[in-house]
């Protein structure tokens, strides 16, 4: 029985000798590099390009079975400038042989060192891409399709190991012949260590992408036994620029269908003033404010799938403004969006356009084109969104006005977007209003009601224009509505009612009291006030009806201890002309209005008319003649000072019209 044994062990150690033998002989007695054309026919055959292997072909038998590959042109279809779709200059993968028994792989070495990858596009749009796997001859008839192998997605292997794995020095350029376009991403280096099943694999990958340094460190995995078929986790750090740091860690699920990911997003703080200079380009948008847009920070949970984004706890970092939000969208061809943010506050107005020097229509009013070959709005997006947003914000500046305690809801469905509610605290009132865009039909509708409450319009006024023009405590209930999206429609169309009502104010840089006590003083004859002119009242009524474009009032007034004023008339918002009467009434005398002189003269109703941008005020001389003003009736020489002749009226009118215009336009 022993020598059984002895002579079993002796041919089993004979078989392993020669096996080394022959692992270590063959690779010197076989000439590989003979089969090189039959492995380039067949990878030519496979991809239908041209294939060449220009190094030598060398091989490893024991312990590790592999090759090493050198100079590997894959080419380009006919018809394109670069002769490469894809080189190679080495190529080395060394696999242990005995674990292959045991479904176990273990791999030495993976390198590809120096690989190019054009990706060129000729003036026709082809791209040399496309056909790629096709054989370069006529294909044969398709064979009748066989129900493909039934497969339980376990892998055929029980083990993975990996010693090295790298790719090194690559290449990708993007060539558009059409548009002269050239794009490369260079020093591609991709490093992978820990590749198994059952631990995380490391990745480190960096390229330049048009000279911009590009970096992504982390790890993925485990993949378990059976890729696939349970979460995998990531955590990754994206560097792009050396200027903006973005983490990822989370787990994705591709077990299901369709995959879901459960991820933690956070964006560094970095400047996007900074960044885009770094790529050489300007800010999509101008800024007043060159110190804006150089703080910014984000961080967010992302969770679902490509069909389902929900975003949760987000924080926002916008230079000094501090925001929460979340969102969700879903139905991505709709979409179907829903949003929440809370802001403490912002200045917008930093980040708007700076203000221009010129004077649009300063001459006359400029018309939109009438010119039917203008493009017409597509509504049909807006027709398809589905949306719930809703903003608040603690403090808000815009154009100069300052408000707080905003808060608004925006929704929209079948073709309906509704503004409700919209609050905003402003200046020790309020304002709240509602709207509705309707884009059902080709023309869109709109509509507008607006509540406003103890407003000081001073202010207010004083803020967003730079002016003294009017103050008061201002309440108003407005309601607007129009059809189309051009000025000229929205002017046509305009329709609604209003009341503006302004309480213990004043109207400054006039006075209306001097005005209609006489001729002179009302068209700028007199002489000019050492101090700001000002008409106190203690209501200022403005109700108004709109219809097809045409402002009405017939029962505006103004009240004071010793002045009513009363307009009427109309304004055709689409001709931009004015029809209106200013009647101006004493009730008492003049104590009580800053000046305790006693005056006289004869008030003067006052004729509004011509265009907004050239309006013409005229005195109603008739009217004039017909006050008694509890005096007799000036002789003719005091009436031929007070009233001008018929010949000197209109110069008197229209430099008097200038001097008060020009006051209001200086304050």
């Amino acid at each position: 029985m022993n020598k059984a044994v002895k002579w079993m062990l002796v041919i089993a150690g004979s078989l392993v000798a020669l096996i080394v033998i022959a692992v270590i002989v063959l690779p010197m007695v076989i000439d590989v590099e003979k089969y090189k054309p039959q492995i380039e026919q067949q990878v030519a055959k496979a991809t239908g390009r041209s294939f060449k292997l220009g190094g030598e072909l060398k091989p490893s038998i024991f312990p590790w079975i592999g090759v090493r590959l050198s100079d590997l042109h894959l080419g380009n279809p006919s018809g394109f400038k670069e002769k490469d779709f894809v080189s190679v200059a080495s190529f080395e993968v060394r696999v242990k042989l005995l674990p292959l028994l045991s479904r176990n792989i273990e791999v030495k070495r993976f390198v590809v060192d120096k690989p190019v990858i054009v990706l060129e596009k000729r003036k026709d749009g082809k791209g040399g891409w496309e056909g790629l796997g096709q054989p370069a001859e006529k294909p044969a008839a398709p064979a009748q399709k066989t129900p493909a192998p039934s497969s339980t997605g376990d892998l055929p292997i029980k083990g993975l190991l990996v010693g090295e794995f790298a790719v090194t020095d690559g290449l990708i350029v993007w060539l558009d012949q059409a548009a002269g376009v050239r794009k490369e991403i260079k020093d591609i280096d991709l490093v992978l260590t820990d590749v198994s099943f059952d631990k995380p694999i490391g990745v480190a990958f960096s390229a330049l992408a048009d000279q911009k340094p590009l970096k992504l460190d982390g790890t993925i995995g485990p993949v378990g036994d059976k890729p696939g078929k349970r979460p995998l986790p990531v955590d990754l750090a994206l560097n792009l620029l050396n200027q903006l740091d973005v983490t990822l860690s989370g787990s994705i699920d591709p077990s299901v269908a369709p995959p879901t990911f459960d991820l933690a997003v956070n964006v560094a703080e970095f400047s996007p003033r900074k960044v885009m200079d770094q790529m050489g380009q300007k800010l999509p948008l101008e800024t007043s404010d060159a110190n804006v847009l150089n703080a910014v920070a984000v961080s967010l949970k992302l969770k679902g799938s490509p069909e389902n984004v929900v975003v949760s706890d987000g924080k926002l970092k916008l230079d000094d403004s501090q925001a929460t939000f979340s969102a969700q969208a879903s139905d991505f061809d709709k979409p179907n969006l829903k949003a929440d943010l809370n802001l403490d506050g912002i200045d917008l107005d930093r980040y708007l356009p700076p203000p221009t020097n010129e004077k649009a229509g300063a001459d006359s009013p400029q018309k939109p084109s009438a010119d039917p070959s203008v493009k017409k709005t597509d509504y049909t997006p807006l027709r398809r969104l589905v949306m719930d947003t809703r903003v608040k914000a603690g403090e808000l500046k815009v154009k100069k006005a300052r408000m707080q305690n905003l808060e608004v809801r925006v929704s929209a469905r079948n073709g309906i977007i509704q503004l409700d509610p919209l609050k905003i605290d402003l200046y020790q009132g309020s304002m709240a209003g509602t709207g509705t865009l309707n884009v059902q039909k080709e023309k869109p509708t709109t509509a507008i009601d607006l509540a406003l409450k103890g407003i000081q319009a001073g202010p207010l006024v004083k803020d967003v224009m730079a002016k003294e023009l009017i103050e008061g405590a201002m309440a108003a209930e407005i309601g607007l509505n129009f059809s189309g999206d051009t000025p000229d429609r929205i002017r046509q169309t305009l329709g609604g009612k209003g009341d503006l009502r302004f309480t213990d104010g004043a109207i400054v840089g006039i006075d209306l009291a001097s005005m209609v006590r006489n001729v002179q003083t009302a068209f700028g004859m007199a002489q000019e006030p050492s101090e700001k002119p000002r008409t106190d009242f203690a209501e200022l009524h403005l109700p108004y009806t709109i219809s097809n474009g045409l402002f009405k009032t017939e029962a505006s007034r103004m009240a004071s201890p010793l002045l009513r004023v009363l307009v009427s008339g109309t304004a055709d918002l689409a001709k931009e002309t004015l029809n209106f009467r200013v009647e101006p009434k004493f009730v008492a005398t003049i104590q009580g209005q800053g000046d305790t002189a006693q005056r006289t003269g004869i008030q003067v109703p006052v004729m509004v008319s011509g265009s907004f941008a050239s309006p013409s005020f005229t005195p109603d001389l008739k009217a004039i003649l017909g006050q008694q003003l509890g005096q007799p009736l000036p002789d003719k020489e005091a009436l031929k000072k007070m009233v001008p002749s018929k010949d000197d009226a209109g110069k008197m009118m229209q430099e008097g019209v200038k001097g008060l215009l020009k006051g209001l336009g200086n304050q």
